[in-house]
């Protein structure tokens, strides 16, 4: 058994954290390694996990050990593997204590997904440091050479149980306050702020079939509150607007936000933790990426298209590319969605074959595994 150190700075609320916070357990349950999980903003965590405290310096979950990364920073022993996710900075005593003993450590720096081309070829690739400490390049990603997604050995397995089951699934709508509508499509929205969302609104309230909208709490409300015309919105809350119905969510521990999206038949999602749940939801998507300066994003948003639309047939390919540029464009939902629900059928299914494609491949917990035990291989 190998300790572990995964370091999370809390930039944009849920994403950063949501994604350690999953690799932390899946480290420790699939693969048996001590964790600890070192979080700036623990408030952030506790959105994520029901039951932890957003004040203790250290606490247990699922078997992880998480710890407030404070200033100044404790003295502890550096782990066998340190993983700084997403080009989070290390504390400058904690590097000094790597480089201060004979010990070989593993230094991961964990970075953000993308399909672009050149993530391969800088998946894994070395970085000299200070003191003679050398730090390597991890790229999670789609395709072969590079670090694959995150994905439990059971996830596939346990979201085929839940949709065999429709006892199950209304419980678990009910549980959160939600009956379906007989016939109406089922739609989660979890997104950031998006002027294009008034466009989405009024095509969903005006089409021919109706939506049930769940609004998981989040920054999109804003938006929402000002196209209802309402001052606020709370969980339970619930809205009817021509066949549209609208209805407000709590905010739902990760694995209870696995089977929202299992339960729906589109997921509006956000940034990179959402967005790869899912695409292992095998239902049609909405990305909102997280916007980047000098849109450096677009090009992230369009490499994903090529990669994901390559076996839809022309139509289908350019609806969804349309419906996806409209909605982080911020304008032009009112055109796209109707021509989306065109191809929905070959939309769907494409969505359920890319899912099975992406898990034949080896998930980011595995391939963290072997790269670790390839490297103490070489080590020795």
């Amino acid at each position: 058994m190998a300790r572990w150190d995964i370091f999370c700075s809390v930039v944009d609320n849920y994403g950063d954290i949501g994604v350690t916070w999953r690799l932390a357990r899946q480290l420790v349950a699939e693969q048996g390694h001590a964790v600890r999980l070192w979080v700036d903003e623990l408030p952030a965590f506790v959105r994520l996990c029901p039951g932890a405290s957003s004040d203790a310096d250290c606490q247990y979950h699922a078997g992880v050990e998480v710890r407030r990364w404070s200033q100044p920073f404790p003295s502890v022993e550096p782990a066998d593997v340190v993983i700084e996710a997403f080009a989070c900075q290390l504390p400058m005593t904690y590097i000094e204590a790597m480089s201060g003993d004979a010990v070989k450590r593993l230094w991961l720096n964990l970075e953000y997904l993308s399909a672009e081309d050149w993530v391969a070829g800088c998946h894994a690739l070395p970085s000299p440091q200070a003191g003679g400490l050398q730090k390597f390049f991890f790229f999670p990603g789609f395709t072969q050479g590079t670090g694959g997604l995150l994905r439990e050995t059971d996830l596939l397995a346990r979201r085929r149980a839940f949709l065999a089951d429709p006892m199950a699934q209304q419980a678990f709508l009910e549980g959160l306050g939600v009956v379906r509508d007989p016939g109406a499509r089922l739609v989660s929205l979890f997104a950031y702020e998006n002027a294009g969302l008034a466009n989405w609104l009024d095509a969903m309230a005006g089409d021919s079939r109706a939506t049930q909208l769940l609004v998981p709490q989040g920054k999109v409300l804003v938006d929402l509150q000002r196209w209802l015309g309402e001052p606020q919105l709370i969980p339970g809350d619930q809205r009817r607007c021509g066949r549209l119905h609208v209805q407000v969510l709590p905010f739902v521990a990760q694995d209870d936000y696995d089977r929202l999206l299992w339960c729906c038949d589109l997921n509006a999602v956000r940034g990179e933790d959402s967005f790869v749940r899912a695409q292992w939801a095998g239902r049609p998507l909405l990305w909102h990426i997280y916007p980047q300066d000098e849109d450096a994003h677009w090009d992230k948003l369009e490499a994903f298209l090529a990669l994901y639309c390559v076996d839809l047939s022309p139509r289908a390919a350019a609806a969804q590319a349309e419906l996806w540029r409209a909605w982080n464009a911020g304008r032009g939902m009112n055109d796209a969605w109707p021509e989306a629900l065109e191809c929905w059928p070959e939309l769907s299914e494409h969505a359920e074959r890319w899912c099975v494609r992406q898990a034949a491949q080896a998930d980011l917990a595995t391939a963290l595994e072997q790269f670790y035990r390839n490297w103490l291989s070489y080590a020795a």
